[in-house]
This record gives structure tokens, C-alpha cells and sequence, in this order.
């Protein structure tokens, strides 16, 4: 897909990979509606931007309230005229717990935020990119869809959720003119922590040796547009999620306990 010209909703646009992804499509030459919790982080990404309203939309809406949402296609085409591709990046992580120490509240908002969000706008915007003569729906999961990661059960269960929603959804599209893409993003040093209220005891994510081993938000967000520009079916994000993702297929247990050894120490 050519990205000049064309309009684009993205969710979790008021920061980190969904903010970039915004930033990267609008130096492309589209037009998007960022969506995202927080009217304050739409206005910085509109403020970084610089495209003016007519160039970027903001529209601050929960991802979870399915009727904002299913009113938000006719807000958009408003505003913008029609809508080509919808990338779903908003989403949360857990606290760092085990399932049996975890509330039920707290597994059902991730399940919310990152499966039901997910959902809610592939509902609402589907019939739209089934009209356009050439339309693209991206969905980000995780590295944690792919091999369990102790402490982020619950989480990595919504992601896998994401992971097979889409695949089934790209195997119902074949033959439209939809291009369906899953992203699974290894570690990308945004502050999903504390967008998602949580901490991580004993991971300092701000040192250097940390940010050393972290794709970039801007990187992330870069190979995500270019996913859209070819219409990929599957996008691992970092070497770490690369190598997960073999693992996870040749060698399943092998991978899952060289992930549960590597994060033992923060169960502890």
C-alpha cells in the first residue's frame, strides 16, 4: 500500500510505538486519527507532528468502551473523508505477579485493554476497509504471544488472543482487498510500565545496559509502517523476539524454560 494520501486510525497514538507510528505515517504524507486515553499525549504527538487538525486528528476515547468506539468510524470519515487501514497498538501489561497472586480485576482490564480494544475497533472499522479499493489492518501482539513469560501469564494471554484473532481474520480476508498484519514486538523501551500503572521489581528499565537491548520506539514504529507498505502477513519486531519466535516453534519447552530461568529472579 502506498501511504501518501491515505487516512489511517491508530490506537495508543499518545505515546511510544503508537505515537511514532502516527509521527512516521503523517512524514509519509498520510492523513491519521490518533486515538489514545490521554488528552495529553495526543496533544504532544500533535504538537511533534506539526501537520495541523486537517493533517491529524485527536480523539480521546477508552479503546474498552465499545459504544466511543462504534461511534468513532463516523467521527473519523467526518473529519477525514474515508478510512484506509487501522493499526491497533494500544496496550497494557500486568502487575508482575503470578496468575495465582493476581486479582481478577486486574487479569480482566488487560484482557480489556488488549484483546476486547483490539477487537472493539476491528468491529467498528472493518465495514469501512472492506469498501476501499486497497485497505490495511494491523494488529500488535507480543513476544509474550509466543513463548510464556512467568510474572506476565495473564498478559501474554491477551497477546496470544490478539496473535490468533488476527490470523483467523487474515485467513477470513483472503481475496478482499483488506491486507491483515500481526506485529510481535520484542523489547521496545517505551514506558509501558507506567502507562499500564504498574512496576517491575528489580528491573530498572531506564539504565543503559537496558536501553542497550531495547528496539526503539521510532525503529518499532518505522518497521511497522513498512509492514503496511507491503502488506506483510507477520512482523517480528528486535532480535530478541526473532529468536523467541524460532525457539517457540522448534524447541516449545526448551524456549519456555530458558524464559522462565532468565525471569526466576524477579519471582522470587
Amino acid at each position: 500500500m502506498q501511504i501518501e494520501d491515505k487516512v489511517f486510525v491508530v490506537t495508543g497514538g499518545g505515546n511510544g510505538i503508537g505515537r511514532e507510528v502516527v509521527l512516521g505515517l503523517i512524514a509519509r504524507g498520510a492523513r491519521v486519527a490518533a486515538v489514545d486515553l490521554s488528552d495529553t499525549g495526543l496533544a504532544e504527538t500533535a504538537r511533534l507532528a506539526g501537520a495541523g487538525q486537517a493533517r491529524m486528528s485527536a480523539h480521546a476515547l477508552s479503546i474498552t468502551d465499545r459504544d466511543a468506539v462504534e461511534a468513532l468510524p463516523e467521527e473519523v470519515i467526518s473529519t477525514h473523508g474515508r478510512v484506509d487501514g487501522v493499526i491497533n497498538v494500544a496496550g497494557i501489561v500486568q502487575r508482575f505477579a503470578r496468575v495465582q497472586d493476581l486479582k481478577f480485576d486486574e487479569i480482566e482490564r488487560v484482557m480489556e485493554v488488549n484483546f476486547w480494544g483490539v477487537l472493539n475497533m476491528t468491529k467498528a472499522f472493518l465495514p469501512e476497509l472492506l469498501h476501499r479499493h486497497e485497505a490495511s489492518l494491523v494488529n500488535v501482539s507480543s513476544m509474550g504471544a509466543l513463548v510464556p513469560v512467568p510474572g506476565q501469564s495473564a498478559y501474554g494471554a491477551s497477546k496470544a488472543a490478539v496473535k490468533l484473532l488476527t490470523e483467523g481474520l487474515y485467513a477470513e480476508l483472503r481475496g478482499t482487498s483488506v491486507a491483515v498484519t500481526v506485529v510481535f514486538p520484542g523489547g521496545v523501551a517505551t514506558n509501558i510500565l507506567g502507562n499500564s500503572g504498574v512496576s517491575m521489581r528489580g528491573m530498572d528499565m531506564e539504565s543503559s545496559a537496558a536501553k542497550t537491548k531495547l528496539t526503539t520506539p521510532a525503529d518499532a514504529g518505522r518497521q511497522i509502517i513498512e509492514a503496511v507498505e507491503k502488506g506483510s502477513f507477520r512482523v517480528r519486531i528486535g532480535g530478541d523476539a526473532r529468536l523467541l519466535d524460532r525457539l517457540s516453534r522448534l524447541m516449545p519447552q526448551r524456549a519456555t524454560a530458558l524464559v522462565a530461568s532468565k525471569m526466576k529472579s524477579l519471582l522470587d
